[in-house]
């Protein structure tokens, strides 16, 4: 059985093309003129849909000393969990101008919430659908909250086993329309290739009975371009402008001509899944003529043997089958035979 979802009229499922989600984050380094920028160069690769994070420091942690809102080694060494948002967070007054820039340019613009109110702030905005990231899939009431709303939701799955990914699908089809969809996400920044471990992505769909995809993290496109050929829908990816500038998330994003890659190449994935068949293809067909067969290689006399000096299988494909050789060795020939003639069956005696 496909499973499918729709957002914003767009459908998404094993049947269409990959659904690809260009993840802003806070690359915007605080800017909301280079935000803008991101939407335009993210709808320039041809991306689906273009997504945002919305919270602030306040709304997704606290301001605390404690030890436990340290963050120690990895990318963001050095900062309290309450800095490094108050960095990256994507101010709630820029998202009526990030959403109107969007649909100027005919893209699909929607966002993670991390809490109820984010949620309220989206869906006023019209936002299509909500991300639940995977910190957030264990925050079962907000998962209810986002799902009341009545949108479809797509949930990253990080982190979370088979009981946590079961509790936050089944509290969506509880709370809302039932249509969700799983990314298998690796939450390392950057995230190993070895550890992409891209056959969950199909798994998912299976296990779960919905549309799944890849939220990918690490470096280059392969990950996600495997996930597509093994029938992953959705591809999320990080996007910078450009990963010299910094930001929060710039050291595992593409940049625009990568990114545009990306589009083509999972676009081009699952173009080449096609289906199952054995058959000659129409445009195979003028490559038939050059295939092999039976041709006369020496001149041979009106009542000679055929032998395999005289007849061979070569290219061009206009004589008999080269199965027919067994048939004809032996055979006389029915008249003069040039050498460079095709043979057929009125040639043999």
């Amino acid at each position: 059985m496909a499973f499918e979802v729709t957002i914003d009229g767009r459908k998404i499922g094993a049947d269409h093309e990959p659904y690809i989600i260009c993840e802003l984050s806070g690359n915007h380094n605080g800017s909301l003129d280079r935000a803008l920028k991101m939407i335009d160069a993210a709808a320039d690769t041809g991306c689906d849909a273009i997504k945002l994070q919305t919270y602030t420091a306040d709304t997704i942690t606290l301001k605390s000393d404690r030890p436990e809102f340290q963050l120690k080694g990895g990318l963001w060494d050095g900062y309290s969990l309450y800095d490094l948002y108050n960095e990256a967070h994507t101010p709630w007054d820029w998202h009526p101008a990030l959403f109107e820039r969007a649909k100027a340019r005919g893209v699909t613009l929607f966002s993670s919430p991390f809490d109820d109110t984010a949620v309220d702030l989206l869906d006023s905005l019209n936002a299509p659908a909500f991300k639940i990231a995977s910190f957030e899939l264990i925050d079962l009431p907000l998962v209810a909250y986002a799902a009341s709303k009545g949108k479809p939701l797509i949930m990253s799955t990080g982190m979370a086993n088979d009981a946590e990914i079961a509790a936050a699908a089944a509290t969506a089809r509880k709370y809302g329309t039932g249509e969700i969809i799983l990314l298998h996400c690796v939450s390392e920044y950057p995230a190993d290739i070895a550890d992409a471990n891209v056959r969950t992505v199909p798994d998912l769909g299976r296990k779960f009975e919905c549309v799944s995809g890849l939220s990918d993290h690490t470096f280059g496109t392969a990950a996600s371009v495997a996930s597509v050929a093994l029938g992953g829908s959705v591809i999320e990816k990080h996007f910078t402008l450009a990963r010299a500038d910094g930001g929060p998330d710039s050291g595992f994003s593409l940049e625009p001509a990568e990114f545009t890659s990306l589009v083509r190449d999972c676009k081009d994935a699952w173009k080449a899944l096609g289906r199952v068949h054995y058959d000659t293809l129409g445009s195979e067909r003028g490559s038939k003529t050059f295939r092999r067969s039976l041709y006369v290689v020496q001149d041979v006399k009106k009542g000679e043997e055929l032998t395999k000096e005289n007849v061979r299988s070569i290219r061009p494909g206009l004589g008999l089958a080269p199965v027919r050789l067994w048939d004809v060795l032996g055979k006389p020939a029915s008249r003069d035979l040039s050498r460079g003639e095709p043979l057929n069956d009125e040639m043999i005696g």
